[in-house]
């Protein structure tokens, strides 16, 4: 018998107790069982067409990006291929998502997928994003490359076309890193950080110089193809177990991808249209960042491809180089 002081007192059976007990301890383990067959159930259970059709592509909202957007806009119901687009903010977050596939592709720095490529990371490219539309703007201060000395300059990563451009264009001026500050910093920072004073210059992908222009804060400095003639830039890569498991479904996607490239290519409008609708800038802006872009002829050629290699080379981005067909997957290709 137990008893409580000032109370009535109650028998309470020990068995009782125990029995109570054991009924609520039953009850969570066939909880947890109902769990755990509910979600394998769910995890195994047959996918939806639309599902089995479904390729993840990551991307950041900028021009260079526009053939993902269009093969987003251009699919069908009853297409081949399902596009289910993810926006990052940052390239390390957007790579990371891609190695770790947590995404199937991506559009991204060409220079971000071979160094994983070189980092034994199993990603493979299949596509450009497009041709041009890099730009290089600087405050009006800034009359020539020796007026940079002993300031600062931003490009959006290390591994990228930007900061190849930059050391070609302090190199055929004499100049090197030791006589500019190279900071990286985030391509929607940058016309800010120029009205500022933060920095002097930068080189980044479009629309991001144009806004400087339109806000009247900068000019454009340096034609990028005089420093490296038909340079690249952003690239359509895919995870590689994406690829090995779902093949036929990586190559519908990769020939969506091409055709939207040949449609912005001919419909000049709708690349307009489309980029008002991802990336959120006023008219001017986008019509002006346009007209440094191009989307024809999406080939990651050899050439290219041999071209980017050497260029990261020289500047020390990369050491063991992958050979072109350990990167571009042209399994691929239509």
């Amino acid at each position: 018998m137990t008893c409580v002081k000032n109370a009535p007192c109650y028998e309470v059976e020990r068995g009782e107790v125990m029995k109570k007990t054991w009924y609520l301890i039953i009850a969570v383990v066939l909880l947890v069982i109902g769990g755990i067959v509910y979600g394998y159930h769910e995890h195994n259970k047959p996918k939806t067409a639309q599902e089995l059709k479904t390729v993840r592509v990551a991307y950041l909202p900028i021009t260079h990006a526009l053939p993902v957007f269009a093969t987003k806009e251009l699919e069908t119901a009853d297409g081949s291929v399902h596009v289910e687009l993810v926006k990052y903010g940052s390239w390390p977050e957007l790579m990371d998502a891609l190695n770790t596939g947590k995404v199937d592709a991506a559009s991204v720095l060409v220079e971000l997928g071979v160094k994983a490529r070189e980092q034994g990371i199993d990603v493979r490219a299949a596509a450009l994003g497009h041709t041009e539309g890099n730009i290089i703007i600087v405050n009006k201060d800034i009359n020539s490359v020796q007026d940079l000395k002993g300031k600062s300059f931003a490009i959006p990563h290390k591994q990228s076309t930007q900061k190849i451009l930059v050391d070609l264009m302090l190199e055929q001026a004499g100049l090197s890193e030791k006589d500019v500050q190279i900071v990286e910093m985030s391509p929607p920072e940058m016309p800010s950080a120029l009205s500022v004073g933060q920095i002097a210059g930068y080189s980044v992908a479009e629309p991001f110089g144009s806004l400087a222009l339109e806000m009247g804060n900068g000019k454009v400095f340096e034609d990028p193809d005089h420093l490296w003639h038909d340079n690249i830039c952003c690239a359509l890569v895919f995870n590689g177990q994406f690829v090995d498991e779902h093949h036929d479904l990586a190559k519908a996607f990769t020939k969506a991808y091409l055709d939207a490239g040949k449609y912005l290519d001919e419909h000049p409008k709708a690349q307009e249209e489309i980029s008002l609708k991802y990336m959120k800038f006023n008219d001017p802006v986008i019509e002006r960042s346009l007209k440094v872009i191009g989307f024809k002829d999406l080939a990651l050629t050899e050439d290219r491809y041999n071209a980017l290699v050497h260029h990261m080379t020289h500047i020390d981005l990369i050491k063991k180089v992958p050979t072109y067909s350990e990167f571009v997957d042209q399994s691929l290709l239509p």
